[in-house]
């Protein structure tokens, strides 16, 4: 058995969000400050630059991690690399190598908690159900998410818009029943849902966190022409189409 205190519990730590196996913690402020660090300390927090982690109860659920992301354990907690022959380790690592993810992402399974590496950045946690049971990530979002989740490379609709639009031509899809934490550059209460019911979205740069797997995803002119496009100013834009949800940041980022 183990014990932990002073942690969920201390008054500097904010429960941001429970679903499932996973627990989102904030801490308010860093007080682990000197006086030359205190100014800059002070007004991160008031900025809501604070550090994020997550909190995974494996008894609720195995849990895959992005690479390097634990932070520690305690209790019966068991890991490894989910890989399940030499098939699936170059299935994987080919993976890896077009969507610019790990590999290889470690499962830890048991009864005991996971606890990640705290972030700055804003800890986003989806349900994939919502999103018909298949979401697409953009790259370098996914911190973990249940082990019962499919991983795949999914390909553009159009090979040219890799090099157009100045993106890879893969991103990470996940399938199936589960949750799913992001690692996203700005707070969920400032990121955008657009839903389409066949219909399509164009974006004018690099501004969608995730969309439904079921819509396909080009970079295409804003205009019929390259004349058309040129006087409107925008060039390339990325296009979503047919039936599902696009989970926008307000910026580029």
């Amino acid at each position: 058995m183990y014990q932990i205190s002073n942690f969920t519990e201390n008054d500097d730590v904010n429960v941001l969000v429970e679903f499932g196996a996973f627990k989102v913690i904030e801490w308010k402020r860093d007080l682990s400050v000197t006086e030359s660090s205190a100014i800059t300390a002070y007004f991160a927090s008031e900025m809501n630059v604070r550090r994020r982690q997550v909190i995974c109860d494996l008894s609720q659920a195995p849990i895959t991690v992005q690479a390097g992301a634990m932070q520690w354990s305690v209790g019966n907690v068991n890991t490894n690399t989910g890989v399940k022959g030499a098939g699936d380790f170059f299935g994987k690592a080919l993976r890896g190598s077009v969507t610019g993810e790990s590999a290889i992402k470690p499962e830890y399974e048991g009864t005991g908690l996971l606890v990640l590496e705290p972030t700055y950045r804003y800890i986003i946690v989806l349900d994939v159900a919502d999103w018909g049971n298949s979401i697409v990530l953009d790259d370098g979002l996914f911190l973990a998410c249940y082990s019962s989740l499919q991983h795949k490379a999914v390909m553009r609709s159009n090979i040219s818009s890799a090099v157009a639009g100045n993106e890879g031509l893969f991103n990470l899809g996940i399938q199936g029943y589960g949750a799913l934490c992001l690692e996203s550059p700005c707070p969920k209460e400032e990121l955008i849902e657009v839903t389409l019911d066949n219909d399509e979205l164009k974006v004018d740069g690099n501004m969608a966190l995730a969309w439904s797997g079921s819509l396909s995803f080009t970079v295409e002119r804003s205009g019929k022409s390259l004349i058309g496009s040129a006087a409107s100013g925008e060039g390339l834009v990325n296009v979503y189409r047919g039936t599902g949800k696009v989970l926008l940041a307000p910026t580029t980022y």
